[in-house]
């Protein structure tokens, strides 16, 4: 969003020499930036910036002011997402937006670094250039981590210091991008030093991504490299840490990823100061936005936890601004500033009930009222998904010596959260083969390097799905590297869904009984369609009622799906390049003998 800023007229309008544009007259102002709520207020706004916040702005009235009656509705600033992987949604940018405006979020802070693990440089060009047409702020992060683990996976693209520097140059980038590779940090790696210091010589925030929970001597080596927040803490020592090590702690509240309870306790129980927390998602998927909202969500359920609204506010809206260094631009109802305003009738249930952006009324009742980007994807990114031939049966074998049973490293998937546990389970091996658990407790995990046609794929096992019947389940979103990602009871079924999906150009599909159920197509570098939000969650709702139908019964299995494959968070994960032990990173065989 970009407005012509004077002063001059700003100062005309708040002293009645200049009418306003816009006057939103008596409603209840959320002024997080003194930690009070206070009736009985008028706001006048003129183009797309505030010129006057107080108890009566009669005097900006002109014969072409539109005024909104605010009825003593609360007057809340526009809410800002702080770190957010628009790729997550399933969708693009713009359809991202058109899906969380309604709900009331005006700003967000992306880390596209799962379009530059397929695409590079030039996928995070192509991100930058549709942010700049929102109708919100949108700013970016500039990847730091592709690969996130070198030497571990295998990208499609890479991304060093030159590119990192060249990314600072350019109009909306607002920062670097979660530093993900914790342990180059610690070691002194001159690479991911080199970006940190690029960084931070354009003065722009780095992003934290520390998911280990030893927070000795390597957790302060991370915190002396730079990192200015972290959104990996899942327990209250965590979040205290944090914030001790002068970072800004982003409580995560993601589709899957449910880590505010837990921390928010620091807040309500220890009195720590809640102005250097920020509410974020993190990973959302278009289900969650059009079933259940965005920011608006998360600062109900951290309500629900015991945050007072407007500290929950604080933790969603100037914080953040105040984080990336742009509290003089949003994050607050105050003059000089966008005119990013939301009326809302309670502030528990967070029911927004009028969006303005920049002075204009941009959705209201939950119904989108501006017209889409028009932005459009080149066609070079529907062709991403590169297999060196078709998948059979037999690529998803696991051999092994043992005469009858062998020991198998398994990743065990954790309900909500995104680390894994390392499990050791004694699995059945007969004439040579290695046997999955019929009951649903083990399946089978593939990873198909799909980047540079090298053929690789890897094959381990997997705990928590609970896939009881034949089947099998593939996805080319498999963060950070995004290769073709397939858990199943059946070789001929995983060999089905992995040609089904490539044949697709992306996404996510089920095939049960020996025929795809259900899909979802994300023919933009594999991760994103152009639809709507809406059409998306639609598609996204058949293929998890078809995990039901293969037994899970497990919260948002597609999110637990996509992390198999990242390598940067404990405890074991799968790669194009063998079974990562996350803990010591090392690869280690998927079974014994």
């Amino acid at each position: 969003m970009r407005d012509e800023f004077s002063s001059r007229r700003l100062v005309d309008c708040a002293m009645g020499r200049l009418a306003a544009d816009l006057l939103i007259h008596q409603g209840q102002w959320v002024s997080v930036q003194s930690g009070e709520i206070v009736p009985g207020t008028d706001v006048a706004v003129l183009g797309a910036r505030i010129a006057y916040v107080g108890p009566d702005a009669s005097h900006c009235i002109g014969p072409n002011t539109q005024l909104i009656e605010a009825r003593g509705r609360f007057l809340v600033p526009g809410l800002i997402e702080g770190h957010v992987h628009v790729e997550s949604g399933m969708v693009t940018i713009s359809e991202f937006v058109n899906a969380v405006l309604p709900h009331g979020t005006t700003a967000m802070m992306i880390d596209p670094h799962e379009i530059a693990n397929v695409f590079g440089l030039q996928g995070v060009r192509t991100m930058v250039d549709e942010a700049a047409v929102q109708p919100i702020h949108v700013w970016v992060q500039m990847p730091s981590c592709v690969p996130s683990a070198p030497g571990m996976e295998t990208p499609g693209a890479n991304i060093g210091p030159a590119e990192v520097a060249e990314a600072m140059t350019w109009p909306g980038i607002i920062g670097l991008g979660e530093v993900m590779n914790f342990p180059a940090v610690v070691d002194g790696d001159e690479k991911i030093h080199a970006e940190m210091d690029a960084a931070r010589h354009a003065g722009k925030v780095i992003g934290g991504h520390y998911p280990s929970p030893d927070l000795s001597l390597p957790f302060h080596g991370y915190a002396a490299g730079g990192p200015e927040d972290d959104h990996e803490g899942t327990r209250a020592e965590d979040a205290v840490a944090r914030v001790r090590q002068g970072m800004r702690a982003m409580l995560r509240y993601g589709s899957a990823w449910h880590d505010v309870e837990a921390q928010v306790k620091v807040i309500t129980e220890q009195n720590l100061d809640p102005r250097h927390f920020l509410l974020v998602t993190d990973d959302a998927h278009a289900g969650t936005l059009v079933g259940e909202g965005h920011m608006d969500r998360v600062v109900r359920h951290a309500v629900k936890c015991g945050l007072a609204p407007l500290v929950a506010l604080q933790m969603a809206t100037l914080n953040a601004a105040e984080h990336f260094g742009v509290s003089h631009e949003i994050g607050q109802i105050a003059p000089g500033r966008y005119a990013d305003i939301l009326l809302v009738g309670d502030l528990e249930a967070m029911d927004v009930q009028l969006v303005i952006v920049g002075g204009v009324r941009a959705a209201e009742e939950g119904k989108m009222l501006l017209p889409p980007s028009g932005f459009r994807y080149p066609s070079k990114y529907r062709r991403s998904v590169h297999l060196i031939r078709n998948l059979v049966p037999e690529d998803f074998a696991v051999r092994s010596r043992a005469k009858a049973v062998t020991e198998a490293h398994v990743i065990g998937v954790i309900e909500n959260q995104a680390p894994t546990r390392h499990l050791r389970l004694p699995l059945r091996v007969q004439e040579g083969l290695v046997q999955i658990r019929p009951d649903g407790e083990v399946a089978k995990v593939g990873l198909v390097e799909r980047h540079l046609r090298t053929g690789r794929i890897q094959v381990g096992f997997v705990h928590g799905f609970g896939f009881n019947v034949p089947c099998a389940v593939a996805s080319t979103v498999a963060h950070d590297c995004h290769h073709l990602l397939v858990v199943g009871t059946d070789d001929s079924q995983m060999a089905m869904a992995g040609n089904a999906l490539a044949k697709l150009g992306g996404g996510i599909l089920v095939v049960r009984e020996g025929k795809v159920r259900a899909a979802v197509e994300l023919p933009i570098a594999g991760l994103m369609s152009e639809e709507p939000a809406g059409d998306v969650a639609h598609k996204m709702s058949a293929v998890l009622e078809e995990f039901r139908a293969c037994g899970c019964r497990m919260a948002n299995a597609n999110m637990q799906l996509s992390l198999l494959a990242l390598v940067v968070i404990p405890e074991l994960r799968i790669s194009d390049l063998g079974l990562v032990d996350v803990e010591r990173f090392e690869f280690v065989p998927a079974v014994e003998g």
